[in-house]
């Protein structure tokens, strides 16, 4: 089996995610976006295709031309039921590819917070993050939640946190798979953003990150096998013994 995954920035790669995705049997290819050629994804039909965050909008099409064609290969591959993962650039990438308005949110939620867990949490692929007290939020945009679409978490600031469409398909706003030892290139690579937002220090995102980053490593970790074998288990991939 095997993984694409576009990656928008340098430090927001598949972190945490990545040990999983070896240990259920994928191979894993990483793309640029906007330096290397994304039609091979298209041609190669991964099994899984990953697309990760980035600091730029859905609807910023004419500055970065090639999220049209990250959009035409998220529709094409949920038209053919094939699986697909978006954590927050990309969960915004998913939920306009379904139709939904992606939009500048009234808040830049950046830091760690909490989530609301909805609807039957036993079944909810998210149910582990019962377990961990905050996770990091780093968007300023937001999105209407996709027709068909299933709500699976909220935060105090912005109602649609992750939603999962059929059986196949889990879109992330929130970033599950940083690991606490990368934070420091977000803080660099962030520099600006942060700066721009009241209140909001990198000492304080430091100190933050210190004290939740290594609690979430357990549930995220389990949130990435309940999801994996979920797939294997409806035969939208294969399992691995």
């Amino acid at each position: 089996m095997f993984t694409h995954v576009v990656q928008h920035i340098a430090f927001e790669n598949l972190g945490n995610l990545e040990p999983m995705l070896r240990k259920h049997g994928y191979a894993i290819s990483t793309f640029m976006a906007g330096v290397d050629e994304l039609s091979p994804i298209s041609k190669d039909d991964p099994d899984l295709l990953v697309v990760l965050g980035g600091p730029i909008g859905v609807y910023e099409t004419d500055a970065y031309p090639y999220l049209e064609t990250e959009l035409q290969l998220i529709r094409d591959r949920i038209a053919r039921n094939r699986p697909v993962l978006g954590i927050c650039l990309g969960c915004q990438l998913i939920a306009r590819a379904l139709g939904a308005d992606v939009y500048p949110g009234g808040t830049k939620e950046i830091g760690w917070a909490p989530l609301e867990i909805h609807g039957d949490v036993e079944g909810n692929v998210l149910a582990p993050m019962q377990d961990a007290a905050k996770v990091l939020h780093w968007h300023g945009d937001t999105f209407d939640l996709p027709a068909g679409a299933t709500r699976l978490a909220s935060s105090a600031v912005y109602p649609n946190q992750a939603f999962s469409y059929r059986v196949n398909v889990l879109a992330l706003q929130f970033h599950l798979e940083v690991e606490p030892e990368a934070l420091e290139s977000w803080y660099l690579g962030h520099a600006h953003e942060i700066a721009s937002v009241e209140g909001l220090t990198v000492p304080e995102l430091r100190e933050d990150g210190q004290r939740y980053g290594p609690a979430l490593q357990g549930p995220a970790q389990q949130v990435w096998a309940k999801w994996l074998e979920s797939l294997a288990a409806q035969g939208t991939v294969e399992a691995v013994a």
